[in-house]
């Protein structure tokens, strides 16, 4: 994998990756070509238990415009520049101009409750150059080199003195809240374990302490033994509508093996990896005939330093569909008590999803 590492003029970091060399004369553009550092910060929610970031500078990122002004677009109009240069490279990361998180927030505003600097690093990662294209209809060649870039972003990320947890993921289409459709994902990294993988990371341990052995790796297991959810397995990868779905057709992938994080899958794995992640973004788009709305998520060990033999690598997918043409809204339930109502079985969406015949070559 070749990656060079170039700056834009506005001071963020623009990184290309390829199966190739890359030429040594390309230059990073800026949608951006000057303006005042975003700052955010954290306010501590005592109820909770946990932070929250502000960010009101995000209110001013781009939201759905025309072709032609595609910020993730390559570069090929001077008075109209773009994030990502003219050149022959697969992918493209750079920091968000829009952050949630960045590494230089510093002087946290007083507050009631704590406040912290939002430290950490918000990337955007360019999945192709090509507009037209999506995460699933990318070859296999290409998955893998970007397994390969996300398993880069987790050690890079990981080592920085603020950041406890890095995740990938992508959001897409317009009924999660896409803003641009140019296909991308982003790597969040931040300063403490957010809360979702920190319940899964602490139920992990509690088993683990009382089993010497992994949580999902024995659900995995109990998961082929029955069989009716499973939607793709090979050698090494799993992917199922786990039997505790909470979303209609929510869809996990994960080795079958307790690999920590992405870093640690070997060549083979990652091919696996490839193979089960474009079957499953096949299958959901043959459902119907629109692309399929989802949120894919990168759930791994933390990067806080501390031994973590309970974590095992998984993505979970949580598609917004409970039924053809209907959205699943989190209400009162959902959202304030926390209690999910499954209103379809996971049985008969992994049927549904196993129906669907993919070519993945």
């Amino acid at each position: 994998m070749h990656k060079p590492t170039l700056h834009k003029c506005d001071g963020r970091k623009l990184l290309l990756y390829s199966r190739r060399p890359i030429a040594p004369d390309i230059e990073a553009p800026s949608a951006e070509q000057s303006g005042t550092p975003p700052n955010p910060y954290l306010r501590w929610h005592p109820l909770r238990g946990e932070w929250i970031a502000y960010a009101d500078h995000r209110q001013n990122r781009i939201f759905l415009p025309p072709v032609e002004y595609n910020p993730l677009a390559v570069n090929i109009d001077p008075t109209h520049p773009t994030e990502v240069p003219t050149g022959d490279y697969d992918v493209a990361v750079f920091d968000n101009l829009f952050p949630t998180l960045t590494i230089t927030a510093h002087d946290a505003p007083e507050a009631i409750v704590a406040t912290a600097p939002g430290r950490g690093v918000c990337e955007v990662v360019v999945f192709t150059q090509d507009q037209q294209a999506t995460l699933g209809s990318l070859p296999l060649w290409h998955l893998e080199l970007l397994i390969e870039v996300w398993a880069d972003r987790y050690r890079e990320l990981g080592i920085l003195p603020d950041v406890q947890y890095v995740m990938p993921f992508e959001n897409r289409g317009v009924e999660v809240g896409v803003t641009l459709p140019h296909p991308h994902g982003q790597v969040y990294a931040y300063p403490f374990v957010p809360p979702v993988p920190a319940r899964e990371l602490q139920q992990q341990q509690a088993y683990f302490a009382e089993h010497s052995r992994g949580l999902l790796a024995d659900l995995i297991s109990a998961e082929l033994t029955d069989g009716r959810r499973v939607i793709h397995a090979n050698d090494t990868m799993l992917a199922f509508v786990p039997v505790c779905a909470r979303y209609s057709y929510e869809v996990w992938i994960a080795p079958r093996r307790p690999a920590a994080s992405l870093a640690d899958l070997n060549t083979h794995e990652r091919g696996d990896f490839a193979r089960a992640l474009k079957t499953v973004l096949l299958k959901y788009d043959g459902l119907w005939s629109k692309p399929f709305p989802y949120v894919m998520v990168f759930h791994q060990a933390p990067t806080d330093g501390l031994p973590h033999s309970e974590a095992h690598l998984h993505v979970e997918f949580y598609p917004p569909y409970r039924m053809p043409g209907r959205l699943k809204y989190l209400a009162g339930s959902e959202l304030g008590a926390g209690v999910f109502t499954a209103d379809t079985l996971p049985e008969l969406k992994a049927k549904e999803l196993r129906a669907v015949k993919v070519s993945i070559e």
